[in-house]
């Protein structure tokens, strides 16, 4: 219907040479992310391989000992010795060394220090998130440009074009599809941890707070 009006060509024709002009970007950026994704897989095995997997029991005994401390320089060994995650050590010894403070001014510390170390395990997540949304629409993007040009081909009896389109649409279906698949699992995986992670230095903070109120 488009050809039929005046002007219709045109547009037609322009929308063609910008669906066609899209090809490379998206083929370059799905190669892109077919190597972020092989990266962040070796990471996350990495990460799993040398995180400190920290036990519930570990954590309700750790409580109790930060209860128990009779002193500021008692509650900081206890921390540093505490087998815990280096990050988590370094803000529950700020705040334990932060006896000037209000319980106010603490408590603000305290929350910033947690917002820290939560803003870090997001900027983490960021990145497997992104590709989880993007890689699956630029593999459906590569399957559509090339099936203009393919049809076409059909149309005029050029087979060698068709199978040249189609082979270029399966490839990126299954590339952006792959790419997203793997990092939603890389994700949901991380996710586990850093919920765990930051469960963990919440209560660890509200015990040390508690007793630092006590002074």
């Amino acid at each position: 219907m488009a050809l039929n009006i005046p002007g219709g060509e045109f547009l037609t024709g322009s929308l063609d040479v910008i669906s066609q002009s899209l090809t490379i970007p998206v083929l370059i950026i799905l190669l892109v992310i077919v190597i972020i994704s092989i990266i962040t897989l070796g990471g996350a095995i990495a990460e799993y391989t040398s995180r400190r997997k920290v036990p519930v029991g570990t954590i309700r005994d750790l409580i109790y000992e930060i209860n128990r401390a009779a002193s500021v320089d008692e509650l900081k060994n206890v921390i540093n010795s505490a087998k815990i995650p280096k990050a988590q050590k370094k803000a529950l010894d700020e705040i334990a060394s932060s006896s000037e403070l209000g319980n106010a001014s603490r408590e603000a510390l305290a929350r910033k220090l947690f917002e820290f170390e939560e803003e870090k395990t997001m900027s983490s997540l960021q990145k497997t998130d992104i590709i989880t949304r993007i890689g699956p629409t630029l593999g459906l993007m590569g399957t559509l440009i090339p099936m203009g040009p393919g049809l076409a081909a059909l149309g005029a009896g050029d087979i060698n074009t068709l199978a040249s389109s189609l082979t270029v649409a399966f490839n990126t279906t299954i590339v952006g599809i792959g790419s997203g698949a793997l990092c939603y699992f890389i994700g949901k995986i991380r996710s586990g941890w850093y919920d765990r992670y930051l469960s963990d230095l919440d209560a660890l903070i509200d015990a040390v707070l508690d007793r630092m109120s006590k002074q």
